[in-house]
């Protein structure tokens, strides 16, 4: 690491500005990662007004994938502005996170429920109750994709000696989101449904869903580019500013 780009984030974490942001983005990344728990087994259908191999004229993907792809909005975020140790802090205590959230949820469906509950314990527990195929799939997709995705950054910011944010933030999004596609959609509706004896789906079903979300979490990501753009700049801007006015008043 440049003495340079050390000395960047000393200023980022003198920023009040700074430490804003960057519990922000802590706090994005995981509600978007536990969102995408809560949301993994509704299939969405988007109309398309043409075709796509395999997939045809409307995109199937789960739910979680809306939610999903903000995480790497985030976790690139905030690999650029805090560097590679702490962004894989982030993605291995986030990880846990998920089993915290399946506990609590499972101990909430456990719980005896009142006469006069407005939500019945079957549909609560349809919703809050994740099948073991979407934990398995979304849990392995999720600590495979995301360190990928770290590691990928800054290989390319190395690479770069640090120009080109654009090239890091498509570069790595766009690999670690076909890992993690192919990796969740592979386990969830075809691998663990057969190895625990539940109907698993077609190939050519599982191939249109593994297009479907992967196209999505693709376009998603060429849009949130320029966004990245300004989160870095502005923190980096206000840093800069802040430490401009230390070394007035010293």
């Amino acid at each position: 690491m440049s003495h340079d780009t050390r000395s960047q984030r000393a200023d980022l974490d003198r920023s009040s500005f700074g430490q804003v942001v960057q519990v922000g983005l802590l706090s994005l990344f995981v509600t978007a990662l536990i969102t995408s728990q809560v949301t993994a087994s509704k299939l969405l259908a988007i109309d398309l007004p043409f075709g796509i191999p395999l997939a045809g004229e409307t995109l199937l993907l789960p739910g979680a994938a809306l939610a999903y792809a903000v995480t790497f909005f985030a976790s690139d975020c905030y690999a650029e502005l805090y560097g590679r140790r702490a962004a894989q802090v982030m993605v291995n205590v986030a990880f846990f996170m998920n089993f915290v959230f399946l506990a609590l949820a499972f101990l909430t469906i456990q719980a005896p429920i009142a006469s006069f509950s407005p939500v019945g314990q079957a549909e609560f527990a349809s919703v809050l109750g994740a099948s073991l195929p979407i934990v398995v799939g979304s849990l392995a997709a999720y600590l495979v994709s995301q360190n990928w995705d770290v590691l990928v950054f800054h290989r390319l910011r190395e690479y770069t000696d640090g120009d080109a944010l654009w090239l890091r933030n498509l570069g790595s999004t766009a690999s670690s989101q076909l890992l993690d596609t192919v990796i969740f959609i592979t386990l969830a509706f075809g691998l663990v449904p057969l190895l625990v004896g539940s109907d698993p789906r077609s190939l050519s079903a599982i191939a249109a869903l593994i297009v479907g979300q992967y196209v999505l979490k693709l376009l998603i990501a060429l849009g949130d580019t320029p966004f990245v753009y300004a989160v870095v700049g502005a923190v980096r801007s206000r840093a800069g500013d802040s430490a401009a006015t230390a070394s007035r008043l010293d």
